[in-house]
């Protein structure tokens, strides 16, 4: 099995030192870590690390730059921003620049490895020329990015619920019509959690994307006028809302 390749350029040493025991008990390889922007570029370019954790303020090159290298050089490697900064227009470029997740500290360090997780299950197909990688993102990931760009934290246990929810409602749409009977029983289920707890975490996460007024990011994604300023979805309408865009677009 292959054994996936880590590379840290945080912003802080206690960052590193607080994530790197858990991501080598979950079994990864750390190939490289470093405080330097410039240098963590060098190491991109000679390790060619499966993941990246990145801050955004490094000295000698900015956080931005290593997504934009990196993910254009090597198109397997996948992105991890960890960053003191929680501004939604720095959190919409690092995105559009190829980033997978934003996390913004402090953070659970359990919260990354579940982050890796989910990214290391996702695999580059092989294009049609010699050499080429194409990266096809996969439904957790395009999942993770409407998230991010509507202002929903991925350190918070709603994000985990309702990616969850939202990926069975795309397999099975119906259950969409039973909720509270039978869709947030089955999150509960497979993340050891009560219903009601899954509930509440959902309903909080969709509240902290409003409370940070993006209506029209929000519709932007949708790509219609979902939502004006006085509304907010229910739980089962915002599940419904992103499934539905999922399966538009072949997921």
């Amino acid at each position: 099995m292959k054994k996936y390749s880590i590379l840290l350029s945080v912003e802080r040493q206690t960052d590193i030192d607080e994530i790197k025991p858990v991501i080598i008990d979950a079994g990864y390889e750390i190939v490289g870590e470093t405080l330097n922007g410039e240098e963590a570029l060098n190491l991109v370019g000679a390790l060619a690390p499966d993941i990246i954790v990145t801050g955004l303020v490094l000295p000698g090159v900015d956080g931005l730059k290593i997504i934009s290298d990196a993910t254009r050089e090597l198109p397997q490697t996948k992105v991890i921003v960890l960053s003191s900064i929680s501004s939604d227009s720095l959190i919409k470029t690092a995105i559009e620049r190829g980033a997978s997740y934003y996390m913004t500290t402090p953070i659970d360090p359990q919260v990354l490895k579940e982050r890796i997780s989910e990214l290391v299950e996702t695999k580059p197909q092989e294009g049609g020329v010699r050499g080429e990688t194409r990266h096809t993102l996969s439904l957790d990931e395009r999942i993770s990015k409407i998230f991010i760009s509507v202002g929903i934290p991925p350190h918070i246990k709603g994000y985990t619920y309702l990616r969850e929810g939202v990926k069975i409602a795309v397999s099975n749409p119906s259950v969409i019509n039973s909720i509270t009977k039978k869709l947030y029983p089955m999150i509960g289920d497979r993340y050891a959690t009560s219903a009601s707890k899954v509930e509440r975490a959902i309903r909080h996460a969709i509240e902290v994307a409003w409370n940070r007024n993006r209506i029209e990011t929000i519709n932007a994604v949708f790509g219609v006028r979902a939502y004006v300023n006085s509304e907010k979805p229910t739980n089962g309408e915002f599940i419904a809302l992103v499934a539905d865009k999922m399966l538009l677009e072949g997921a």
